[in-house]
């Protein structure tokens, strides 16, 4: 059964931020907690964040996981798989809702939620109930002539115990990728979802309510004052996405209990046009994956870098595709029930400010640059003559609005890359192969992809993770099974073990057979 905390509808009234967010809240900071050797908490201690009655609640659910986790370590790939196939089965049965929700949470067309929600979340389930049980063989290891007549290998056993915050952007993918791999690895999990997307958020846990008890999946709704005190437990394992600012505090206070954990967060992310690319190909594809969700993607291509010569046609096919994709004009536009909504009054505020911040500073809008407060919409903009000191090009944007850099050598763009913290996702357009390789040569990312967009985030044979600010670790597929498993080395020795050649005492003989193995064997 999921667990409802009282926090919820407060938080939503008061539209606080919650730590899975993109904007740059704050967890508050709050003693921590005593535990026993066996794991169990001590009850002295309330967080400051939320009321003793909430706070029994969690470590109630936590204790009841801790006792389920273990269960859990003997689990079958059949058990397991069975697990999966009812998630995918509740997905289809609550298809209608979730698609109704994310309309009344941000304007999110059906359309859009089927290909960017529902389509990739059922895909990572159906992939992992057709490979789960060769992912969880032990796999052979190779094993040194020193140690001969061993046996080596390594085990996939589960983390344990798992807290998954998850964001509001893409409120129901990603907060079920995650379990679907925490539950393929043998898991158990506590989900706390953004407030920014209540609706969302209620599906959600009213879904996973139906197939899960609380002791292997629950959910705690709530504000950042749940995402504090939940971090306040001993987890095995947290799972964020969100803000490289937030992440860097969940970090740290995963670091009390030495809980590992995963980063998913993102950054400015670029997108390059060389020099003989396809200009309507790239217009197309860098404005689709722009204007996604209002531009509220993590892997959205932040700002793009283009020769200077191609500044005025890449505008002019920019152009097209907008009027292609949403109309040509801005009552169309804001018309069309395929282009997203910002997702509340504050971040609205956030994102328009950039517009009015880079235009001041000198910056010419090519494309859009109009809004509406009253829905939270901001036309699909596109900016040139950016400032450098502009808020537009120090932050992360999140949101509709696409600042071009004019370039005159590869190696300046490339420059102007390392310049900057290492980006979630890179993305070159070009023909040359050579211009593709040195791009990838020169530069560092979580991902990228060469001629296209996001779209690397459909191949769930492919890791997906940053590095450094933009994430620590990775998920999908096989790795997202890894990430929330513990490889375990496991050697098993012959009868007859060469090492009791090496026990003491270290005789002349003893010293020679280590000699010999040092020149020979080593």
């Amino acid at each position: 059964m999921a667990t409802k905390s009282k926090t919820r509808s407060q938080s939503a009234k008061k539209k606080t931020t919650s730590p899975s967010s993109k904007t740059k809240k704050t967890l508050s900071t709050v003693g921590s907690n005593g535990h026993s050797k066996n794991g169990a908490l001590k009850t002295s201690h309330t967080p400051a964040t939320v009321d003793s009655k909430t706070w029994a609640e969690m470590q109630r659910v936590f204790d009841l996981q801790k006792k389920k986790a273990i269960q859990l370590r003997l689990s079958t790939a059949k058990e397991r798989i069975a697990k999966l196939k009812k998630i995918k089965d509740v997905i289809y049965k609550y298809q209608s809702q979730i698609q109704d929700a994310l309309r009344k949470d941000f304007n999110k067309s059906e359309a859009e939620t089927d290909i960017t929600e529902i389509l990739p979340t059922i895909g990572e389930t159906k992939d992992a109930i057709r490979h789960l049980s060769y992912w969880m063989k032990p796999i052979r290891a190779n094993t040194p002539m020193t140690l001969f007549g061993a046996v080596s290998e390594i085990h996939y056993e589960p983390r344990g115990t798992v807290l998954i915050i998850s964001p509001w952007n893409y409120p129901f993918h990603l907060a079920l990728a995650p379990i679907v791999a925490a539950i393929a690895a043998g898991n158990t999990v506590i989900l706390k979802p953004s407030e920014y997307t209540p609706e969302t958020s209620d599906v959600t846990r009213r879904m996973l309510a139906e197939i899960f008890s609380e002791d292997e999946v629950a959910v705690f709704e709530g504000d950042y004052r749940v995402s504090t005190a939940l971090t306040d437990l001993p987890f095995d394992h947290i799972f964020f996405t969100g803000s490289t600012a937030v992440g860097k505090i969940i970090m740290e206070r995963a670091a009390k209990h030495l809980t590992s954990v995963t980063l998913e967060l993102g950054g400015k992310s670029p997108a390059v046009v060389t020099e003989g690319a396809n200009l309507k190909q790239a217009a197309q594809s860098v404005l689709w994956g722009k204007f996604l969700n209002a531009g509220q993607t993590c892997v959205a291509p932040d700002y793009l870098l283009i020769h200077e010569s191609q500044v005025d046609k890449f505008v002019e096919e920019s152009k097209n595709a907008v009027g292609k994709f949403f109309g040509d004009h801005a009552s169309g536009l804001k018309g069309s029930k395929d282009f997203c909504r910002i997702v509340n009054s504050r971040n609205f505020e956030r994102v328009n400010g950039y517009i009015h911040d880079a235009v001041a500073k000198g910056a010419k809008i090519e494309l859009g640059g109009g809004s509406s407060p009253e829905e939270n919409f901001i036309e699909p903009t596109l900016l040139s003559h950016v400032s450098m000191d502009s808020k537009v090009m120090q932050d992360e944007i999140f949101g509709p609005i696409l600042p071009m850099i004019p370039y005159k050598n590869l190696d300046e763009a490339i420059d102007f890359i390392n310049s900057k913290d290492k980006p979630l996702a890179l993305y070159i357009f070009a023909k040359a192969k050579d211009k593709i390789k040195s791009i990838l040569r020169k530069t560092s990312s979580g991902g990228a992809v060469v001629n296209d967009v996001i779209v690397h985030l459909a191949n769930s044979n492919l890791p997906f993770g940053g590095v450094n600010h933009s994430g620590h670790g990775s998920y999908h597929g096989h790795f997202g099974f890894k990430e929330f498993s513990h490889e375990r080395s496991v050697l098993k020795q012959a009868p007859l073990s060469s090492v009791k050649l090496m026990y003491p005492p270290y005789t002349n003989f003893v010293r020679k057979i280590v000699d010999a193995t040092t020149k020979y064997l080593m």
